[in-house]
């Protein structure tokens, strides 16, 4: 008797054993890498671009404060046969791709922002603040142990993929909504819209590589915004 007609005839006569026979149903697949959701991070797509753009700045805002100790811990632990320029010239290299990300998330967030029938950049700005958040420590996080952290961070994959996902949708949507374009909205990346916004108390996060966030931020260096938008470049 196959297991199915086998098990027909159980249910028959026993609907709980019937049950105990039914194979397992599969679990789910997991969420390839670039589908997973950073932890912290907001669900919809326009929170979670402007909480992409706040993580990415606060690692780019570092980089004058880390490179003299991530120059003394490359020095330090140096493989055979690798030279120490080498190494030094891919935080430079990351440092220029994570400016060019920036830019790709603001067009991101200002179509959307321009798309939206009602001003959507205070949620954007709270998310930003909360993605830079990641990047504060306390007192008990070592200058050696937020370099090497800030050394090992990566910008989640889903970050690219649903930027350009929502920048595309954005401008199908705002192009019929033309009358958005005669009012001048500051973008969610704007410092001065994220200084007035009061973020929504949340559960404490930590960062990817498990630095934990307590109050205060890291200082935001100048860079050029603009007029539409008012975010940096």
């Amino acid at each position: 008797m196959t297991p199915f007609a086998l098990a027909l005839a159980l249910f028959a006569q026993d609907p709980a054993a019937a049950a105990e026979m039914a194979p397992a149903p599969a679990p789910a697949a997991a969420p390839a890498p670039e589908d997973r959701l950073p932890p912290g991070a907001p669900r919809d797509d326009y929170p979670f671009v402007a909480w992409c753009y706040g993580a990415l700045r606060g690692y780019l805002d570092l980089h004058d404060e880390m490179m003299p100790e991530v120059t003394r811990i490359e020095k330090q632990f140096r493989k055979p046969g690798t030279r120490l320029e080498d190494d030094l010239k891919v935080y430079a290299d990351m440092r220029r791709d994570g400016r060019a990300r920036l830019q790709q998330f603001q067009a991101a967030l200002t179509a959307a922002e321009k798309a939206s029938v009602r001003p959507i950049n205070a949620t954007g700005a709270v998310a930003v603040r909360q993605g830079r958040q990641i990047w504060n420590t306390g007192p008990e996080v070592t200058k050696a142990r937020k370099a090497q952290e800030w050394m090992s961070w990566a910008l989640p994959a889903r970050c690219e993929t649903v930027s350009a996902s929502l920048e595309s949708r954005s401008n199908l949507i705002g192009a019929t909504l033309r009358a958005n374009q005669q009012e001048v909205r500051p973008s969610a990346t704007d410092d001065s819209l994220q200084a007035t916004v009061t973020p929504e108390p949340e559960p404490a996060a930590s960062d990817p590589g498990g630095i934990a966030a307590p109050e205060g931020e890291a200082p935001a260096p100048e860079s050029p915004v603009t007029e539409s938008s008012g975010g940096p470049a």
